[in-house]
């Protein structure tokens, strides 16, 4: 019987990196959860790991990206909150309790949780930049054991990219991820702007939540979809205006009464119209582009 959550990692030939993140969970997890695996491709023998680790999973032959692994995987789950975490992260002790604690406090669904990240290198507007290795035979696993939570970090608002977690009846309400932004850039704000879509506005970063990111292990490897552009054409505004002037992604939690500046965010709304139009002019239909790279997969 499972007492924590549903954890969705899609993996694509990267081993090694995923025993250290099913380690992590099994070695620094307070509840019993679900591990649940995509794997795509599998060459490496990320296929025979996982059936011999007992894992559940989902398989496909090639590359099918994130945005399609996840509604694979959605098929699996069987908790009520999925846990979306990348194969390249290394989660930490009171990962699990803090969002619990989050959730238990709530009393309904209508959420959408992040856990901090600690990243050797990318020095965002979330989480801490501590460089503790940025390869599996340079991990300082020790030293990160003993000083993860030496900084303090307060909630924060505009919870959007992984590691992140929402109930699945929420997931399945607003359709999962949309398989349109495959093989999956921009496929996270986009499932945030769905949200706000329906309402939800409990975007959350929990600070005592933590993981340690090693930093984009599979994205380095993978043909992109113009992400910006379609994520502009959908939703009519660009990423970085959602997260400055609508999740206000980054700021203290304690903040989150302070209004939106409408005037200001229609501005944004229509120099992102201007934007589109001239990316549509030089850079022609991205999202006609990528189903032509993607015939494969049908």
């Amino acid at each position: 019987m499972y007492t924590g959550f549903s954890i969705l990692i899609p993996t694509w030939n990267n081993l090694s990196f995923l025993k250290l993140c099913v380690e992590s969970i099994r070695e620094n997890s307070s509840l019993h959860h679900q591990i649940i695996v995509h794997i795509n491709d599998g060459s490496d023998g990320t296929l025979e790991w996982v059936k011999a680790e007992g894992l559940d999973y989902t398989y496909t032959p090639q590359n099918v990206g994130v945005s399609l692994a996840m509604n694979m995987m959605r098929t699996k789950v069987a908790t009520d909150y999925m846990y979306f975490v990348n194969d390249d992260m290394y989660v930490l002790p009171g990962w699990d309790t803090a969002l619990m604690e989050e959730i238990k406090s709530l009393g309904h669904n209508r959420f959408f949780l992040s856990s901090t990240m600690i990243q050797p290198h990318d020095q965002s507007d979330v989480g801490l930049c501590v460089n503790y290795g940025d390869t599996i035979e340079g991990f300082q696993k020790e030293e990160l054991l003993k000083h993860y939570m030496d900084i303090p970090y307060p909630d924060w608002q505009g919870a959007t990219r992984p590691p992140n977690m929402v109930h699945r009846d929420i997931w399945d309400m607003v359709g999962g991820y949309s398989i349109e932004l495959s093989p999956g850039m921009y496929s996270d704000p986009d499932f945030t702007a769905k949200l706000l879509l329906i309402g939800i506005t409990h975007l959350k970063g929990i600070g005592n939540s933590r993981v340690y990111h090693f930093e984009t292990k599979t994205t380095q490897r993978v043909q992109k979809n113009d992400g910006r552009l379609q994520f502009l054409l959908k939703w009519g505004i660009t990423n970085s205006s959602m997260r400055q002037y609508i999740t206000r992604q980054g700021e203290d939690w304690a903040r989150k009464e302070m209004p939106i500046d409408l005037p200001l965010l229609k501005k944004k709304r229509l120099l992102s119209r201007f934007k589109a139009a001239f990316y549509l002019l030089t850079k022609g239909f991205g999202i006609i582009h990528t189903i032509e790279n993607q015939k494969s997969w049908i």
